[in-house]
This record gives structure tokens, C-alpha cells and sequence, in this order.
């Protein structure tokens, strides 16, 4: 499979399994995950048709760790990254005393003001490295990188979660915790 096809396909999965299952017709269970048959039917149902192969291949080769399957390669589900409404069933962890967002400098006024919000997602991701941040700020433009107190947030009772792909979870975080 060719790259241009395996993002096309990533991005698709991405909408459909993050944002708009219903956009195909797919019911999430409340853990976010996706029958794999069902998926790949009503997929190419709505024009977007791909294999099972297919499917493994972007999971597998994915270098953000977008999607995972369950244990009897029987459902699939976005590893995090939702506006809809599911429970990852993450559990709270200690993050390391620094973390890292990426983002670009026309929101530094209304983070400054408000902190790091979720907006339409279910959390505010962090990334525990400055290359990951870097990526992510870059998605948009010239990236600035920002450096969040996250071990003081956590000694202060704000909770924290390890996604399976490595990504740092929070509600919120207020400009306090924010170096700029």
C-alpha cells in the first residue's frame, strides 16, 4: 500500500473513530471500540473501501499509535484523541516532572489567559518529549513549545493519564503550570 493511500485511510479512521462514527453508521461501545467487520462494511458502503490487511498494515505502521486493536483482533478503537463521548478506561498515572505542548504563537495570548483547555476533546494532550511537542505545534505553523509543570500539578491533585500510544492526559491546564 502506498503512503498517500495509507494516510487517506488514517485520516478517515481518525473522523470516524474519534469524532464521527455516525457519519458512516457505526456504533462505538462505551470504551470506544469498533467491530472491525463492521467497520470495514460500512466503510466501503459509504466510499471509502479497505481491507482487513489494510487495516492491520496502518495499525501496525502507525508512528503516533493512532489505533489498537483489542486482544482477539476483534474490535478497534482510537487510542485517544476523542470528541465523542467514551471512557478510555485509562487509569490515573504520576507523569514526570516536565511535559511538553506544541502549538503556535497566535494562541499564546489566550492560553496565557486560560491555560491549556480541551476544547472539543475529551482531554489536553502533552507530549513527554520536545520532538513529539514540536510535531504537533508544526501541524499549524511556525511551533512554539511550551513546558508544563506537570509533577507540581500532580503533587497538587490534578489528575493525569498514560494513553496506550503514549500520550499525556488532562482536563485542563491553568497558565500557572504553563512556562512560556
Amino acid at each position: 500500500m502506498n503512503e498517500q493511500h495509507k494516510k487517506s485511510i488514517s485520516k478517515f479512521l481518525s473522523l470516524i473513530l474519534r469524532h464521527s462514527p455516525q457519519t458512516i453508521g457505526l456504533q462505538l461501545d462505551e470504551n470506544g471500540w469498533a467491530d472491525i467487520e463492521e467497520l470495514l462494511v460500512k466503510s466501503a458502503d459509504h466510499g471509502n473501501p479497505f481491507s482487513r490487511a489494510e487495516l492491520e498494515e496502518i495499525v501496525d505502521t502507525n508512528d503516533k499509535r493512532r489505533f489498537a486493536f483489542n486482544d482477539a483482533y476483534t474490535h478497534i478503537r482510537a487510542s485517544q484523541g476523542h470528541s465523542v463521548n467514551i471512557d478510555l478506561d485509562l487509569q490515573q498515572s504520576e507523569p514526570p516532572e516536565y511535559l511538553y505542548h506544541g502549538t503556535v504563537s497566535k494562541f499564546l495570548q489566550n492560553i496565557k489567559e486560560e491555560g491549556l483547555l480541551k476544547m472539543s476533546r475529551q482531554h489536553v494532550h502533552l507530549s513527554s518529549d520536545k520532538e513529539t511537542a514540536t510535531k504537533v505545534g508544526s501541524r499549524r505553523g511556525v511551533p512554539v513549545i511550551l513546558e508544563i509543570k506537570s509533577g507540581q500539578m500532580y503533587k497538587e491533585g490534578i489528575s493525569f493519564y498514560l494513553s496506550a500510544n503514549n500520550v499525556w492526559l488532562t482536563e485542563a491546564v491553568p497558565s500557572q503550570y504553563i512556562v512560556f
